[in-house]
């Protein structure tokens, strides 16, 4: 399979590794500095292109390879607001586009475990929820979508709760559901949820140990979605 790698910071370059250690081409490695290169490759020669870059470079990259009938599979955050662009263009020119805010296996099982709790905390008043997430110092969203994706879960099952709120040292009134960010090096990634009474409190933590995890899913989603069409996310890939 020939794969174009959007994006060729540390991610990129996991990636890269991964894909041809499984046998795969890499098409092109592109980057801020050499983004012309996109004007050379042939498209009809590519199955699909792996996008990890910057939020304000996604939507750039995937809208090139989307209109050239190219799948894609992209885990950059910080620019969803333009998704339904994305999802529109998709449609239009019958391809297939997969985003996750974070392609890790464990975490994914993480999400269910997140919902699966807030379900049954969702009468229990007296505990006051709050999210923490740690990251390395490159990482410039903020919070990660990792955490946005476990605050969407805990409001999908928890009326009191009207939206989650980054938590700058500012009162944090009880209907909103803190998120607390930190940028620490070289922190892959770790998110914990708690829950916290007078009498006792919950913790359910996820602890990535390096980027490989997040690469490896990157990579086995590309060799999924090859021959895939419409917008498909991780529930798709993993059929829970």
């Amino acid at each position: 399979m020939n794969i174009l790698l959007l994006g060729y910071g540390k991610m990129g370059k996991i990636i890269a590794e991964i894909a041809e250690s499984r046998g795969h081409q890499i098409a092109g490695r592109i980057n801020i500095d050499n983004r012309s290169d996109l004007d050379k490759l042939t498209p009809a020669s590519i199955d699909v292109a792996i996008e990890f870059s910057q939020p304000e470079a996604a939507v750039e990259n995937i809208s090139w390879a989307i209109s050239r009938g190219i799948p894609v599979v992209s885990g950059t955050t910080g620019w969803l607001e333009e998704k339904p662009y994305i999802e529109q263009l998709t449609q239009e020119k019958e391809t297939a586009f997969f985003y996750a805010s974070n392609f890790s296996v464990g975490v994914n099982i993480f999400f269910k475990v997140n919902k699966f709790l807030a379900s049954l905390m969702k009468d229990q008043s007296e505990y006051l929820i709050s999210l923490e997430e740690i990251h390395h110092t490159e990482k410039k969203d903020a919070p990660s979508g990792t955490a946005i994706t476990l605050a969407e879960g805990i409001l999908s099952e928890k009326a009191s709760l009207k939206q989650w709120i980054l938590n700058e040292g500012q009162p944090i009134a009880h209907d909103l559901l803190p998120i607390t960010s930190k940028r620490i090096d070289p922190a892959p990634g770790t998110h914990t949820i708690t829950y916290s009474s007078e009498i006792d409190t919950i913790e359910i933590t996820h602890t990535a140990h390096s980027r490989k995890g997040f690469a490896m899913g990157a990579v086995l989603v590309a060799e999924w979605i090859k021959d895939k069409k419409g917008v498909l996310s991780m529930d798709d890939f993993l059929s829970f």
